[in-house]
């Protein structure tokens, strides 16, 4: 198995929101396997911070999730201390106009049919550039572009 999770999968895992105990089972299955590391691209470390904050701004708006400055501070050091120790991820650099050709074809095949978001297009063309075979994610649109592309999903 070489699996891809999208970011959404790491803000639910690092934050421990609502899917934490089945990311929890499918990272600890990861490193069972002698260590197989999910893929960190500069995509997944720009949108984590991102979502991160979002989601402190959105508590204090009274949002689903409960989420502290301190708490998601707390998250993204855990995120960088496993990427500096090569704890459950590692991070990968994936030439871009690869993953924008790849994207590209998405977009054309997919989008019009199924109205997928280009973050979903942009990751599953990376899981795809990088020969992933699985796909992880808890956004249902992003899982269905996987399936379609003929990755299995979690």
């Amino acid at each position: 198995m070489k699996p891809y999770s999208d970011t959404n999968f790491f803000t639910h895992t690092y934050l421990e929101l609502p899917n934490f105990e089945q990311a929890k089972v499918l990272f600890e299955g990861c490193n069972r396997r002698n260590a197989v590391l999910l893929p960190v691209t500069w995509l997944h470390r720009l949108e984590f911070a991102n979502s991160l904050e979002r989601l402190v701004f959105e508590s204090r708006k009274g949002g689903q999730h409960r989420v502290t400055p301190e708490s998601a501070a707390a998250a993204h050091a855990l995120f960088e201390e496993n990427l500096s120790s090569g704890l459950y991820v590692r991070e990968v650099v994936l030439p871009l106009m690869s993953v924008i050709e790849s994207c590209h074809r998405l977009i054309r095949r997919r989008t019009a049919k199924y109205g997928f978001r280009t973050y979903d297009c942009i990751h599953v063309a990376s899981a795809l550039e990088l020969g992933c075979d699985t796909f992880w994610s808890f956004d249902k649109k992003a899982l269905q572009l996987a399936k379609l592309e003929g990755l299995k999903t979690n």
